[in-house]
C-alpha cells in the first residue's frame, strides 16, 4: 500500500521513526511530509534513511519535475496517516486551513482514507475545542487512533501520549 506519513510537531514526532521503519519493513511505500515543527523534533534525514524515499517538508521547495507536489503526493496516497497529530494540525484541518505542505496534501486527499493519531498534553486532548474538532472530522470521515494514557514528557499522568506501534499498525491493516 502507498501510504502518506503526516508527522506533526510535537515530541511524540520522534516515534514517527519507528512507524515509518516498521510501515517500510512491511512492505508499504511509504511518501512522508513533515511539518517545519515536526523537523525541529527529528531530521527528515531520519525519516528518509528508514523509508528509503524523499521527504516532504516545504510548500515552495524549488520544483524540478514540474509536479503540483501537494496534488501529487495527495493522487499518490492510498491512506493518508498523521502519526503524531497536534492539536494545531487538528483544530487546523477541522477548520479547512491549509497553510503548510501536510495540511495542503490532506486537504486535497480528502477522498482517501485518513488516520489521524493524536498526541498532545491531557488538558489540551480534553479541551471541548479540541474534542469538538475530533468530533468534526470524525463525522466526516477521518478515522482516529485514540491516544493511549502514559506519563506524558511534560510530566503529566493522563490521556494524550501516542498510540503505542502495533495499535497503529494494527488499526492500518484492519482497513
Amino acid at each position: 500500500m502507498h501510504i502518506l506519513l503526516g508527522i506533526t510537531g510535537g515530541i511524540a514526532a520522534y516515534k514517527s521513526a519507528d512507524l515509518a521503519n516498521a510501515l517500510t519493513k512491511r512492505g508499504h511505500a511509504v511518501d512522508a511530509v513533515m511539518t517545519k515543527n515536526a523537523a525541529e523534533f527529528i531530521t527528515p534525514l531520519t525519516i528518509s534513511t528508514l523509508t528509503k524515499r524523499r521527504v516532504y517538508t516545504d510548500s515552495f521547495e524549488r520544483v524540478t519535475d514540474f509536479d503540483v507536489e501537494h496534488i501529487g503526493l495527495a493522487k499518490a496516497a492510498e491512506l493518508v496517516l498523521i502519526a503524531p497529530a497536534t492539536a494545531n494540525f487538528i483544530g487546523k484541518v477541522a477548520a479547512g486551513i491549509a497553510d503548510d505542505l501536510l495540511t495542503t496534501v490532506v486537504m486535497a486527499a480528502h477522498k482517501k482514507p485518513a488516520v489521524i493519531c493524536p498526541a498532545m498534553n491531557t488538558a489540551m486532548y480534553e479541551n471541548p475545542i479540541v474534542r469538538d474538532n475530533i468530533a468534526k472530522l470524525a463525522k466526516l470521515g477521518y478515522r482516529f487512533v485514540e491516544p493511549r494514557e502514559a506519563l506524558l514528557a511534560c510530566g503529566d499522568l493522563g490521556r494524550g501520549a501516542l498510540a503505542d506501534m502495533e495499535t497503529i499498525l494494527g488499526f492500518i491493516e484492519s482497513l
